[in-house]
């Protein structure tokens, strides 16, 4: 078992013991994003997870272009940037399965999902989700738990085949998570039932060992179920911890793993300390990091105002406007309303469809040519405060510099604190117990 590995389970064994320490997640393929997440793991000497998703990475290069080859290498070499070693970084594939192939037959998704597991596996990514929830074309109906845990051990020996034996895979299973994106209008959020836990995981072992991996479920760390948070455009619903006391006392039952949360963004901060209590060990966290991206930024776009000869009709802002205008496949489907409404919903959205649009060459144009005009000269005090005073006290404190990357990455890890505080003091070392 490598260091990385040790440290993850670690912590995951301490917090079935009395919860206290956890681990988050950050599932984003945007650099600054990843980078931000790298420093902030640094200076408190915490594990760094990154992830990708089927949609965003996979061997057709997803919506950002890349393969999991690629993605493994770009955050390698930004860990590595960031101060951290190998030790500290563990890299994860969330929601691996047929969902970018769904319109396809089971046979071919499948196919195609195996071919995407084997790429993360020899790409060298540590923690692998196998969500095989979705129906695909020929399905009738969505899939039950065999059909769902079969399809998974399936992914499983394909990820077995290529990963090194020196370092098998760690697996993540389950799939009570809320819709992709969060949630929609008139959605329910309900905990899962406590007897859907034992359900799941007993369907996934006994599909690994009909196919010969008991070994590999052993390796389970985690399983995903719904806390009874999730996010709308507009809305967020906070943790209870009293809906979720059942699932609490649940997780005896599930031989050794914790609870993987989804749709953690945008909580109280004391939501996810209560969550961490309660068993959900695994944090995840996606929009609410690129949302954190695009306020620094248009933010910036203010100063920018103020500092130099900048027409707002060809910077950023613009620039997303007119890429989501015209590959409207990203979002339309997620905002409704009149064309204002879906105005402010394309760029204020809580579900921030906008970061599908970041690797537009028209809009990274736009961000490039924003951050060098700003850093020619160190951005005055009185416009951070302005456009960015939450940032204003520690830019003067010289905590934060005062460059359009450096407010960024303040921003973002301004989101990622509240995860960071709650997770604790991670473990180095597997429990004895």
């Amino acid at each position: 078992m490598i260091a990385s590995d040790r440290r993850l389970i670690g912590t995951l064994r301490q917090n079935r013991l009395d919860g206290g320490v956890g681990v988050y997640s950050v599932c984003s393929a945007h650099p600054v994003v990843i980078q931000a997440a790298l420093e902030l793991a640094r200076k408190r000497n915490q594990v760094a997870v990154i992830e990708a998703t089927c949609n965003q990475v996979n061997q057709d290069g997803g919506y950002t272009g890349i393969t999991p080859d690629v993605f493994a290498d770009q955050v390698k070499r930004a860990a590595t940037a960031a101060g951290l070693s190998e030790h500290d970084l563990i890299l994860g594939g969330d929601h691996l399965g047929p969902q970018p192939w769904r319109n396809l037959p089971a046979v071919q998704a499948l196919a195609k999902a195996t071919a995407m597991v084997e790429g993360y596996a020899k790409a060298g990514f540590r923690k692998l989700h196998l969500d095989c929830s979705m129906s695909c074309a020929d399905d009738d109906g969505e899939p039950g738990d065999a059909v769902v845990a079969q399809r998974a051990a399936q992914l499983a020996v394909a990820a077995e085949a290529v990963a090194p034996k020196s370092a098998p895979p760690l697996y993540v299973i389950g799939t009570e998570v809320p819709p992709p994106g969060g949630m929609g209008e008139g959605h329910g959020i309900v905990p899962t039932d406590p007897a859907r836990v034992l359900e799941t995981w007993r369907a996934h072992r006994d599909a690994f060992d009909q196919v010969g991996l008991g070994d590999a479920f052993s390796r389970v760390v985690a399983i995903v179920v719904q806390p009874g948070v999730d996010f709308g455009n507009e809305d967020v619903v906070q943790f209870a911890p009293s809906a979720a006391a059942g699932l609490a006392e649940a997780v005896r039952d599930v031989e050794g793993a914790v609870y993987e949360a989804h749709s953690t963004d945008y909580q109280k901060p004391e939501s996810y300390a209560g969550l961490v209590d309660m068993h959900f060990a695994i944090l995840k966290v996606g929009p609410a990091a690129t949302f954190a991206l695009r306020e620094a930024i248009y933010a910036l776009e203010g100063v920018a105002r103020e500092m130099v000869d900048w027409n707002p009709n060809e910077g950023v802002r613009a620039a997303l406007e007119a890429a989501m205008c015209a590959n409207p496949a990203h979002w339309t489907s997620h905002y409704s309303g009149d064309e204002r409404q879906r105005a402010y919903l394309r760029h204020f959205s809580y579900s921030d469809r906008s970061r599908y649009y970041w690797t537009d060459p028209a809009v990274s144009q736009q961000v490039d040519r924003l951050f060098e005009r700003l850093d020619a000269q160190p951005l005055p005090l009185p416009l951070i405060s302005q456009y960015l005073p939450q940032h204003a006290q520690a830019v003067g404190d010289g905590r934060v510099p005062a460059t359009a990357l450096g407010l960024c990455i303040a921003n973002i890890q301004l989101a990622l604190t509240p995860y960071a505080d709650a997770c604790g003091a991670q473990r180095s070392t597997v429990s004895e117990s």
